[in-house]
């Protein structure tokens, strides 16, 4: 059965993110990488609400909606009522008296795409683009095809993802991706006060050591320090954290050969990641931006799919 809504991966199949991915790609073939309109959301109604700053998110939804055909609105929070004191649900009401088919949400708030889908009154379709420290499903979605596009079978690889983890809803929902669809070895790395329980994390490997964490890897997915969530007493000083967690050449060569180099962006130069390397041969990181758009067509297809 098609999703109704998309707030999460952990939920999502093995068969449904492969189902996704596919759409993805025949996205991608059908309308000659994005130079041709699809009209397939022809009279749907895409709203984007962003409570949060983005580039590369709120952008691609735009385009996707727009090449499947779909009229869209993008919700200006900085003058709009939630400034004079209306609450989220009423918000959500009146937008929902507007007939809109599709709501694309951002929030800094954890479980705010789920409240909505429990309070929603009308047919509406909730896209999560990104809650809190919980999940950016489409991020997710993405960085597995884009691992999919060199390496087909993932059950033969070995992943690293390094960084923040623990405030990272990018890393929640690659987790979840890259679990579901058998990846051999998944590694998690990090400072100890920026990783999670293992617990939390079944099935990964929690290391400190990113010498050890990228020895002999085929993909290392690269996370930005999450200031904005993070308490004073967790921020680490810049220069340490590049010395023992920054991606430079030297680190790279540990890897396998041809290791892809990706990060979900925006990208903090010389702290997570060296210059050369992000913008090295082996870097995936444009790539995982084009795919954005045509992961977000397929999920706005799967979610107003007639």
């Amino acid at each position: 059965m098609r999703l109704h809504h998309l707030i999460s991966l952990a939920n999502l199949d093995r068969d449904c993110i492969s189902r996704l991915l596919d759409r993805a790609e025949h996205m991608r073939v059908d309308s000659h990488h994005g130079t041709r309109r699809l009209d397939l959301l022809t009279g749907r109604t895409v709203l984007n609400l962003f409570f949060e700053p983005s580039t590369r998110t709120r952008t691609s939804f735009e385009l996707a909606a727009l090449r499947l055909g779909a009229n869209v609105v993008n919700f200006d929070i900085a003058r709009s009522s939630t400034n004079k004191g209306e609450t989220l649900l009423d918000t959500l009401h009146t937008l929902e008296a507007m007939h809109l088919d599709a709501i694309v949400v951002r929030h800094r708030e954890t479980g705010t795409p789920e409240f909505m889908v429990r309070h929603a009154m009308s047919g509406v379709s909730i896209v999560n683009a990104g809650d809190g420290n919980h999940a950016h499903p489409t991020q997710g979605l993405l960085d597995a095809l884009t691992i999919r596009q060199h390496h087909p079978d993932l059950a033969t690889l070995k992943v690293t993802i390094c960084g923040d983890i623990l405030h990272s809803r990018v890393a929640r929902s690659d987790i979840h991706a890259l679990t579901t669809l058998g990846v051999r070895e998944l590694r998690l790395c990090g400072p100890q006060s920026l990783l999670p329980a293992p617990t939390e994390v079944p099935g990964c490997i929690l290391v400190e050591d990113f010498d050890a964490a990228i020895e002999n890897v085929d993909v290392v997915i690269m996370l930005r320090l999450q200031k904005e969530r993070m308490a004073a007493t967790l921020l680490p000083d810049e220069a340490a954290y590049f010395e023992h967690f920054g991606l430079d050449t030297r680190r790279l060569s540990r890897a396998a050969p041809g290791c892809l180099v990706m990060h979900p962006g925006p990208i903090n130069r010389g702290i997570e990641i060296a210059p050369e390397v992000a913008d090295g041969a082996q870097s995936r990181i444009l790539e995982q931006v084009g795919n954005g758009v045509f992961v977000r067509m397929a999920v706005l297809a799967e979610v107003l799919g007639r």
